[in-house]
């Protein structure tokens, strides 16, 4: 069979395909973009909405740190790379290890910048110096630590425990925490999308359940987000954690990503995420003060071999802490931080305002004071429980084995220090719930049970069982003491903010007795536990509480107001006075 000729209408296809083919090849030059060959049809705004690359070319001035970041999966921390004796002092040189942060400012103009230069003194009269050594990235400077190239550490209190789990395996890099250098204050905090708030304009620590949170994990932001939402009533199996490897990169991911509902970082990020619209800064360490404490740690070799250069450091720092109370010391730290740090100083002067430098009242206070709800065991203690939860420690280590007050002991009878006095106390004016909450934001409600004697409002009552025949005596709630001790902790850790106690009681008597006179008892019993707390930690103020009488009109559950057990309870909300926006 011979093969058939094509047909006309076969070239003028063949013709029609090719023209459409060049013409698609030289698209760009026949139709330039930005421009329009022919009419088209109007853009509604729902369109823009759905239109991945909009009209506009995504704006790089993004009010963040940095502009990139990337997502890392979550796990604990790795095993430290090497351990090994400490390096021997070179011309008595120490080796302390810092981050990029405010709160090294007394120890930065204390040592007068970063090199090895000026003569520290220990307590017998011998000179030593100290070299400053940057390491801002926490695991880095633990294994620098462990092998040995530096003879001083850096953390924040809550991350030690997460070192631990590694530095514990070697007694030789066994730390010892000798002092505290500050306080957060204002440094860290949570930023919420108030469209994911059941109320936008008054967001809480209850919204952020069954949301994506962004953060840097096994760090200060880690531990501020959980405390926060354990203390809130959210549980970490209730939240999707997406985690970035720094503060600042969560920030980046928080503003590029409206699918998350808030990010935990660090300053300037709160501040300028605050400023965009529909942001809302939750809560921030200026609120929530006493809660992420910094701290320095030596190596346990290191410091049974040289307890005099020890010594001479907790002086020295406190010296530093000392100079930055006036505004010449201020200046002139952040000029040396500017160099260190490689930021400009009129940027690390007003980094300053982000941490408190800690004084020798204060470093007692915390190590020292059992009676602190916000002290270095209860800290250490709540880290442990948190990062439980999210499985990355084991089997807790004391306190008492890392903690070492036996400096802040020896120099307390000694002149400055015996005169020292706590300088970060808020000064709390006695004010009512209402005006608390026509004033300021609630954070957060912390629910708990105290279960008081029918018609009675002692805390600690006490009543007759008969135990095997026998008439026992013994308290009719057991639990009181640990309930004290949760509402003192919330209560110095939030150490900025109000805190109302509301009593709640069941209804088992409604239309039997007065509402009033129902209201009366729940806040007698709200009293109750308001003097069961200033009597218990003795740091707390006692106008940092207001209590209400709610008696039974907001049961625990609206679906079973019966439950009188559950009704039968104590609400703990506190609420900021602070207006960053």
């Amino acid at each position: 069979m011979s093969n058939p000729t094509p047909k006309a209408p076969f070239f003028i296809v063949l013709i029609l395909v090719i023209a459409g083919l060049v013409t698609y090849g030289l698209r760009d030059t026949l139709f330039p973009k930005g421009k329009t060959p022919g009419p088209v049809a109007p853009i509604d705004k729902s369109d823009l909405a759905t239109t991945s690359d909009g009209v506009e070319a995504a704006d790089a001035n993004v009010p963040t740190t940095v502009k990139e970041y990337t997502y890392v999966a979550s796990e604990k921390l790795p095993p430290v790379k090497e351990k090994s004796d400490y390096e021997p002092l070179q011309e008595r040189t120490v080796k302390f290890a810092l981050n990029v942060w405010a709160g090294w400012s007394p120890i930065i103009l204390q040592n007068g910048g970063a090199a090895a230069g000026k003569v520290w003194t220990t307590p017998g009269g011998e000179d030593f110096k100290v070299e400053l050594v940057l390491i801002d990235n926490p695991v880095s400077m633990r294994d620098a630590y462990a092998a040995g190239r530096v003879h001083i550490g850096w953390a924040t209190l809550d991350m030690v425990p997460l070192f631990m789990e590694e530095l514990k395996k070697d007694p030789r890099i066994y730390p010892r925490i000798y002092q505290q250098v500050d306080w957060s204050n204002g440094g860290d905090g949570i930023i919420i999308r108030r469209s994911f708030a059941k109320d936008p304009e008054h967001p809480t620590v209850r919204d952020l359940k069954r949301k994506k949170i962004v953060l840097a994990q096994n760090s200060p932001s880690e531990y501020f987000v959980l405390n926060a939402l354990v203390n809130g009533g959210v549980q970490p199996a209730e939240v999707q954690f997406i985690y970035t490897e720094d503060a600042f990169q969560a920030a980046a991911a928080f503003n590029a990503d409206k699918t998350i509902a808030a990010c935990v970082t660090w300053a300037p990020d709160i501040y300028n995420l605050s400023d965009v619209e529909g942001n809302h800064l939750l809560v921030s360490t200026l609120t929530a003060n006493k809660m992420i404490a910094d701290v320095w740690f030596a190596r346990a070799d290191f410091a049974r071999d040289n307890p005099d250069i020890i010594e001479g450091l907790v002086r020295g720092i406190f010296a530093g802490v000392d100079q930055m109370k006036t505004q010449a010391g201020k200046k002139e730290a952040a000029q040396l931080m500017a160099k260190m740090y490689s930021i400009p100083a009129d940027e690390c002067l007003a980094m300053l305002g982000d941490a408190h430098s800690t004084n020798y009242a204060e470093n007692r206070e915390f190590f020292m004071n059992q009676n602190n709800p916000a002290n270095f065991e209860r800290t250490w203690q709540t880290a442990y429980l948190l990062y439980k939860k999210m499985g990355r420690v084991g089997t807790p280590v004391a306190f008492d084995s890392v903690m070492d007050f036996s400096i802040l002991q020896k120099i307390g009878e000694e002149e400055p220090f015996k005169s020292s006095v706590n300088e970060y106390l808020v000064r709390f004016a006695p004010k009512s719930v209402q005006t608390l909450q026509a004033e300021g934001s609630e954070i957060l409600t912390k629910v708990v049970t105290v279960h008081f004697f029918p018609n009675s409002w002692d805390i600690h009552k006490m009543i007759t069982r008969k135990v095997g025949g026998k008439d026992v005596e013994e308290a009719y709630d057991p639990n009181v003491e640990f309930v004290v001790e949760e509402i003192g902790k919330l209560a110095g850790q939030y150490g900025a903010a109000n805190i109302v106690i509301e009593g709640h009681t069941d209804s088992s008597m409604k239309g039997r007795v007065k509402e009033g006179l129902v209201r009366e008892l729940a806040e007698n019993r709200a009293n109750a536990v308001k003097q069961a707390l200033v009597n218990t930690f003795n740091t707390l103020n006692p106008n940092q509480f207001s209590v209400e009488g709610v008696g039974w009109r907001r049961p625990f559950d609206a679906k079973d107001p019966g439950n009188h057990a559950n009704n039968r309870r104590v609400e703990i909300k506190v609420i900021a006075l602070e207006n960053p926006e």
